[in-house]
C-alpha cells in the first residue's frame, strides 16, 4: 500500500485489513485522518529532538547563515508561509526541501507559536524526518493535487 490518503481509503471501503489479517479485526473509517495525525506528531517530535541535539535552527537568519556556510542539508519552509519571504532562501545543494508542515506546526517543533523557515544539518534524525515528511506529504495530497496541510488536525 501507498503512503498516500486514497490508498488507505480505498483499503477500508474494500475492507483489505480483514482479508489481511485473516479474522474479524475493526477499521475505523477516519483511518487516514489517524494515520496523518500521528505521522504529524512525529514529525514534529522528531524536529524537535533534532532542535535539542543542536541538529535544527529556526528563523531565516539561523537558517540564511546555515545555508552560506553548508551546514544545513535540509531546509524546511512552512506551507502556509509567503512565496515571496520563502523563495529567499534556497535548497542546499545535494540537499532535501521539506514544505509540508504549517506555520503552526513547524513552530510545535521548535517550541515558538510559529515558525516559516528551519533547517537540518546532516546526522541524528534527518534522515528518518525526510522519510517521514515525504509519506506525511502523500497523505495530505489528495487526488486533485491539493494540499490538506491547512486543514484543524486537532494534535495541540
Amino acid at each position: 500500500m501507498a503512503a498516500d490518503r486514497a490508498a488507505i481509503d480505498r483499503a477500508v471501503q474494500k475492507r483489505l485489513f480483514l482479508r489481511a489479517a485473516k479474522q474479524s479485526v475493526s477499521v475505523p473509517d477516519n483511518l487516514a485522518d489517524e494515520v496523518e495525525r500521528q505521522l504529524l506528531q512525529r514529525v514534529v517530535d522528531q524536529i524537535a529532538l533534532s532542535r535539542k541535539a543542536g541538529h535544527a535552527v529556526a528563523g531565516y537568519e539561523k537558517v540564511k547563515s546555515w545555508l552560506q556556510t553548508g551546514e544545513a542539508l535540509v531546509l524546511i519552509q512552512a506551507s502556509d508561509g509567503s512565496a515571496r519571504g520563502k523563495s529567499k532562501l534556497n535548497t542546499p545543494p545535494d540537499g532535501k526541501f521539506i514544505g509540508v508542515l504549517t506555520a503552526q506546526e513547524l513552530g510545535l517543533a521548535f517550541g515558538r507559536e510559529h515558525v516559516i523557515h528551519g533547517a537540518l544539518a546532516a546526522g541524528g534524525l534527518t534522515r528518518r524526518v525526510v522519510e517521514d515528511a515525504a509519506r506525511l506529504s502523500g497523505l495530505r495530497m489528495t487526488n486533485g493535487g491539493e494540499d490538506t496541510s491547512g486543514k484543524d488536525l486537532k494534535t495541540r
